[in-house]
C-alpha cells in the first residue's frame, strides 16, 4: 500500500461496514480523512465548513460572554455524531462551553478518537470538558431519560446535531420520526428554556422541515454555509438549520 493512501481501519456495524480512509491530496499535498459506511462517503476533513457553522450559527443563538469580565463556561452542550470531530472541537474552543456530550451510535468511531486515529481524536479524548458517549442519538431523544445516561432528564443549553445527510435522506428509518413535530418536541425536553437546536444537512433549505421547525420552536431559520469545493473547482454548500425554544 502506497503513502498516497492508507485504509486505517475496517470494520463490520450493524449499519453496515465502517472504514477510515487516509489519502494524500495530489495538489495541496495534505492528508484528507474520510470515513464511508458501505459504498456511502459520510465526511472528509477536507470539507469541514457546514461542520464547523453548526456550531458557529448555533451557539450564537445563546448568550453572550461580556469581553470586558473574565469568561465564564456555563454553556452544557450536547454533539449528535461524532464524525470526525469537527462540529465537537468548535464547541470547545467557545469559552462559554462548560462541557460537552458527544454521543455516537458507533462505537468503533469513538475507539478511533481515543486511540488517535483521526487528527482531532487527541485533542477531544484528553479534554476535561468532553466525554464521548456510544449510544443512538434518536432514541435517546425520544426518551424521557434523555441524553446524559450518568444524569437521567438533564437539559442542554444547545444540542448539535449532525449524523444524516437532511432531513429527507436518512442513514436509518428510524431516524426520520426525530424531524416530525412530535419528534422535536420530545428533544425540545432536553433543552433550558431559550435552548438551541441546530441541524446540520447537505441538502439546500427545505420549505417543508423549516415549517415543522416553525410548528414547534417559536424562533427559527435555514442558513446557507458557502465554502470552496476544489473537487468540483466551484462552490458548494451546506444548510444549517437553528431553532430556538422559548426563553
Amino acid at each position: 500500500m502506497s503513502a498516497r493512501f492508507e485504509e486505517i481501519d475496517w470494520r463490520p456495524t450493524a449499519m453496515g461496514d465502517i472504514s477510515l480512509r487516509r489519502r494524500r491530496d495530489p495538489v495541496s499535498g495534505i492528508d484528507v480523512y474520510e470515513v464511508k459506511l458501505g459504498d456511502e462517503f459520510l465526511m472528509s476533513s477536507l470539507f469541514t465548513a457546514g461542520e464547523i457553522a453548526l456550531t458557529e450559527l448555533g451557539l450564537a443563538e445563546l448568550p453572550d460572554v461580556d469581553p470586558d469580565a473574565e469568561p465564564e463556561a456555563e454553556l452544557d452542550v450536547v454533539v449528535g455524531g461524532l464524525g470526525l470531530g469537527y462540529t465537537a472541537v468548535a464547541a470547545l474552543d467557545d469559552p462559554r462551553v462548560r462541557s460537552l456530550t458527544v454521543i455516537d451510535t458507533l462505537a468503533e468511531v469513538i475507539d478511533w478518537h481515543r486511540r488517535g486515529l483521526v487528527p482531532l481524536g487527541a485533542r477531544l479524548s484528553s479534554d476535561p470538558r468532553c466525554r464521548l458517549v456510544q449510544g443512538d442519538f434518536f432514541a435517546m431523544a425520544a426518551d424521557s431519560r434523555g441524553l446524559d445516561p450518568q444524569e437521567p432528564g438533564r437539559r442542554f443549553h444547545a444540542v448539535l446535531l449532525d449524523v444524516d445527510h437532511s432531513p429527507r435522506h436518512v442513514l436509518h428509518p428510524r431516524h426520520a420520526a426525530l424531524y416530525q413535530p412530535a419528534g422535536l418536541r420530545a428533544l425540545t425536553e432536553h433543552l433550558h428554556p431559550g435552548g438551541v437546536f441546530a441541524l446540520w444537512s447537505n441538502d439546500p433549505p427545505d420549505e417543508q422541515f423549516t415549517s415543522v421547525l416553525a410548528e414547534v420552536f417559536p424562533q427559527s431559520a435555514a442558513h446557507v454555509v458557502d465554502f470552496d469545493n476544489p473537487l468540483q473547482g466551484g462552490t458548494s454548500t451546506n444548510t444549517v438549520y437553528v431553532a430556538r425554544t422559548e426563553p
